[in-house]
């Protein structure tokens, strides 16, 4: 016998049960951009390598270790894409999506790929839900973006333990001055090879460095939120202010830098304090001016990626049960051949009622039937031998309380539909 295939490294299989808390929490993430406002986009697999290199940055461990990237066949060099806002930008500028009305808003879910060390919570493929508005500076917009992320995870999921951190990382115009500053006392730290190499490409990066003996020397480092021009200034605290008057519950990092270098003003991040060192469930911010780094007009945008796996764990974490909306309804059992058939048309028609039902297949007994039907956690159990065919009946069987009764057929979904509702 051949040895089983097993899924590639960091990667792994949604199978059932855990298929149902993965498609809850996608669900989850979803339902504020679709209640927002927010119009449904999906882009391919793989983009021009380019684009990530130009609209993520080089400078970013995504680009310069992470990407799967390869040649097709007629030479062009494609990436798997590791992080959505660079496709989405580029199918919505291909697509005139910022001649239109604006902002223009679009909300998307998918797998996304880094070639990355495996460990919990930090897989190779990972699945996001993601949302991007372009086309607008109102710090209300970055508000309302940032309430998205957080309002489904701590109201819809119910996660207790996640917390939002706010931070503005300056513009193009405060950045370049706050950054010779910042150099200038990273040159006095005692710092490795590979870090001071950070430092010449985008010192910010390194106040997120996690390794102790860096945050050790960065605790008098200067402060972004401390040098801020007038303007970034004055939209951080609108943000602040309007995420107040959402009643939305956050903390103020002023070491918070996210891993992309396209971030500007707003930036956010949630954190769950139940996950350990892989805590960032997902985050987010404005991105003013890479639309015009990917070719476009200049033009604001705002956006973010939610983890699914990660919120997966911070689920499980808590122990949160979600309810299931594939949950069997009804368990179908023919007793005998002869009413198979009319198990099947049953079926059917109690699917296309939205009852939610399953079959015992393969000729089992009665007793071998019951057990699937426990194990499905159906709620009812309708069964139908000889004696029911002749007068066109069913058993139905409450699974829950162990009563029974006879119902006519032409009533069972109605009746079924009175009592599960």
């Amino acid at each position: 016998m051949s040895e089983l295939f097993k899924a590639p490294k960091g990667t792994y299989d949604v199978v059932p049960p855990f298929s149902a808390t993965w498609l809850a929490v996608r669900k989850a993430l979803s339902t504020p951009p679709i209640n927002s406002g927010y119009g449904y986009i999906e882009t391919p697999i793989f983009e021009d390598t380019a684009l990530f290199v130009r609209g993520v940055g080089e400078s970013t461990d995504v680009v310069s270790k992470e990407m799967y990237t390869f040649e097709d066949k007629g030479g062009r060099s494609l990436t798997l894409k590791p992080e959505g806002t660079a496709g989405v930008l580029r199918a919505m500028l291909e697509n005139r999506m910022d001649r239109g009305a604006l902002p223009a808003k679009v909300w998307y879910t998918g797998p996304h790929f880094r070639y990355e060390q495996p460990q919990s919570g930090r897989y190779r493929q990972h699945t996001q839900v993601g949302v991007e508005a372009i086309g607008s500076s109102d710090p209300a917009l970055d508000a309302e973006v940032i309430w998205m992320a957080i309002y489904a995870q701590r109201e819809i999921l119910g996660l207790k333990q996640v917390r939002l951190l706010v931070n503005s990382l300056g513009c193009h115009n405060c950045r370049p001055e706050y950054r010779k500053i910042l150099v200038a006392f990273l040159d006095t730290c005692d710092l490795d090879e590979a870090t001071r190499a950070r430092v010449l490409i985008n010192p910010l990066r390194v106040l997120d460095d996690k390794r102790k003996e860096v945050q050790d020397q960065l605790t008098e480092a200067p402060l972004m939120p401390d040098f801020l021009c007038a303007d970034c200034a004055e939209h951080h605290v609108k943000v602040l202010g309007f995420l107040d008057a959402l009643g939305v519950v956050y903390e103020q990092a002023p070491r918070l830098v996210r891993g992309l270098d396209y971030y500007v003003r707003t930036t956010f991040e949630c954190v769950h304090d139940g996950l350990g060192a892989q805590s960032a469930i997902g985050g987010g911010g404005r991105y003013d001016g890479l639309i015009e780094t990917l070719g476009g007009p200049p033009m604001a945008g705002v956006g973010f990626g939610l983890g699914v796996d990660r919120t997966c764990l911070a689920v499980q974490a808590e122990g949160i049960e979600l309810s299931n909306d594939s949950q069997i309804d009804a368990f179908l059992i023919p007793i005998g051949e002869a009413s198979q058939l009319l198990v099947i048309a049953l079926a059917g028609k109690l699917r296309g009622s939205g009852i939610v039902s399953d079959i015992a297949f393969d000729g089992r007994s009665i007793k071998a039937a019951m057990k699937s039907a426990d194990r499905s956690g159906a709620r009812y159990a309708i069964l139908i031998g000889d004696e029911e065919l002749a007068s066109s009946t069913v058993i139905l069987k409450d699974l829950v309380i162990g009563t029974q009764e006879t119902v006519a057929v032409d009533s069972v979904i109605e009746t079924l539909i009175a009592r599960l509702n």
